[in-house]
């Protein structure tokens, strides 16, 4: 991250490698036939709309079992050609996964008013659920914050390795994590959301449909379409553009291998690592998900099983079944789009990386690219929070980047700051022996830096020792610091990939994705910075409205 502006306002998100070029305006040549969109920038154009009244029927019969209460609306104006359509996704994680899948849902349906708002074209947003997806840790947990720090609730090892996260059911041991959940809940308007809660997320219950009611329910008539992968008339309307790939298979893998020698060319390490012979697709073969690999040119295999099989079988199969054949990563991408039409697609930084690599599927398919742009970001900072740390005398900014800061001043009120002058001093004074000593014998250049450095590092030893001490005879604020670093970075992770939404919710009752949705500034460089708590004028006491504040940075 940024340093903080002298405001004291929260400084900008961390952007590294490509995210940094291509919001730098460099480099997007990498990203054809994809556009990146700057912040403030609009889709130029729409690509042609595929035909989507199928799928949309479809949405709008399983979002309304999710309980979204414009189902049947979003999914008329879905089916429409004249819809443009703005796309996000995530796994389904776990309570509804991190806070940043609520900030994706939030910031997908706010990037569809915007551009209707815009020119009056009407503009709908689905968020793609990635329930093929068999990666059981990236849904397994939900880490919320307890009195002590953060607590992470988890379903366990992955009993059912490579089967995909659609498949499968919640067990029993999901209850017990729940109970703890309520256990570390606060606040007075918590009960009724973690009653739902333990109704969605039971013994029994499906990842996806668990997720989408979660979601559904915290925005409420601002949530998305919820498309969970596995739709049959999903896979249906995939399956030609699946057999494409499998054609074009040595054409793919020659796209992408350019790609990638391009990347490492400029000096950037591919997002995905470059598999040489594997697809981007996978083969569900006795309920588990296999990557697709080339041995030769008329053969498949089956990662991880023995033998091949001719392609002619498995585009039989596809026909057949297309509900056994998945997108990877850098097929994924091509595939939702072709469906969707899509016109802009939201990205965190990392997805950003790999549409470096995934852009060939475009190429390859034929199919007219969307533009896509970065998320938003968000940090839930509540008035008494800010009233804790303007007691520490700090700002945001501080605390994100630079703690030790404050940690060193709760350290010297405590009692410690004789130390810092007299190390000064004595740093000083050894200084003064350098060259006077060198100038009597050259060789003794090397031996007052070994002295200089093995007093130094005693100092630094004995200054925290005298600051640990401090800190422990100032332990309210010490405290203090401690709950707010574990509250924005738990675990040096910002806090929105790391702490559920609903343990905010949990706290702050169903509203709290009203506050969030209202509050979020789409500009992706900038924070936005939500207050629950401010006001409470709704009905029953509810929080009603967010403040935000767009923080910029350096």
């Amino acid at each position: 991250m940024h340093a903080a502006g002298p405001s004291g306002d929260p400084p900008c998100p961390r952007f590294a490698g490509l995210a940094a070029e291509f919001l730098g305006g460099r480099q997007l040549d990498l990203l054809a036939p994809i556009r990146f969109l700057a912040p403030g920038e609009l889709p130029a154009s729409s690509p042609a709309r595929p035909d989507r009244r199928e799928l949309a029927a479809a949405l709008g019969a399983v979002n309304a079992g999710y309980g979204h209460p414009r189902a049947a609306e979003r999914a008329a104006r879905l089916a429409d050609p004249a819809t443009r359509v703005v796309v996000t996704g995530q796994q389904t994680g776990l309570f509804g996964g991190p806070l940043l899948a609520l900030v994706k849902a939030a910031a997908v349906a706010r990037w569809a008013a915007a551009l209707e708002a815009a020119d009056g074209q009407p503009t709908e947003a689905v968020f793609w659920m990635a329930t093929e997806d068999h990666d059981f840790a990236e849904v397994a947990s939900a880490t919320v914050l307890g009195r002590s720090g953060p607590v992470e609730l988890t379903l366990g090892e992955d009993r059912l390795p490579l089967v995909p996260v659609g498949t499968r059911r919640l067990g029993a041991e999901v209850q017990s994590l729940h109970e703890r959940l309520t256990e570390l809940a606060t606040g007075e308007w918590s009960t009724a959301w973690l009653v739902r809660l333990a109704d969605w997320w039971a013994p029994g219950a499906a990842f996806g449909e668990a997720f989408a009611r979660t979601q559904i329910a915290l925005l409420g008539d601002e949530a998305p379409l919820f498309l969970d992968s596995m739709l049959s008339e999903l896979k249906r309307a995939e399956q030609p553009h699946l057999a494409a790939l499998i054609e074009r298979r040595a054409e793919w893998n020659a796209a992408v291998e350019r790609r990638e020698v391009e990347l490492e060319r400029r000096g950037f390490t591919p997002q995905v690592a470059p598999q040489p012979g594997a697809s981007p697709l996978f083969l569900l073969r006795d309920g588990q998900r296999r990557r697709i690999e080339w041995p030769d040119k008329s053969h498949f295999a089956l990662r991880g099983l023995p033998g091949s099989e001719p392609v002619a079988q498995l585009l039989a199969q596809l026909a057949d079944d297309p509900t056994s054949v998945s997108p990877g990563a850098l097929a994924r991408p091509a595939i939702q789009d072709a469906v969707l039409g899509s016109s802009l697609v939201l990205l965190g930084p990392g997805e950003l990386a790999y549409f470096a690599q995934a852009s060939a599927s475009y190429e390859i398919l034929g199919l007219p690219a969307p533009a896509v742009a970065l998320r938003p970001h968000a940090l839930i900072v509540s008035a008494r929070d800010r009233e804790r740390l303007s007691k520490l005398g700090s700002s945001l900014g501080e605390l994100l980047e630079r703690p030790q800061q404050i940690e060193r001043r709760l350290a010297e009120r405590g009692g410690a700051g004789f130390v810092a002058p007299v190390r000064a001093a004595m740093q000083a004074r050894i200084a003064e022996l350098e060259t006077p000593a060198v100038e009597l014998d050259p060789t003794l250049a090397r031996a007052f830096a070994r002295t200089q450095g093995t007093v130094a590092r005693a100092l630094e030893r004995f200054e925290a020792r005298v600051r640990a001490a401090a800190s422990r005879r100032e332990g309210d604020g010490m405290a203090r610091l401690r709950r707010l670093e574990a509250l924005l970075r738990p675990g040096g992770v910002p806090q929105e990939r790391r702490l559920a939404a609903a343990g905010f919710a949990a706290r702050w009752g169903e509203a709290f994705g009203r506050c969030l949705a209202a509050g979020l500034d789409l500009d992706p460089t900038r924070y936005s910075v939500i207050d629950p708590d401010a006001p409470r004028a709704g009905e029953g006491g509810q929080p009603v409205a967010a403040t935000a504040t767009s923080a910029g940075g350096a």
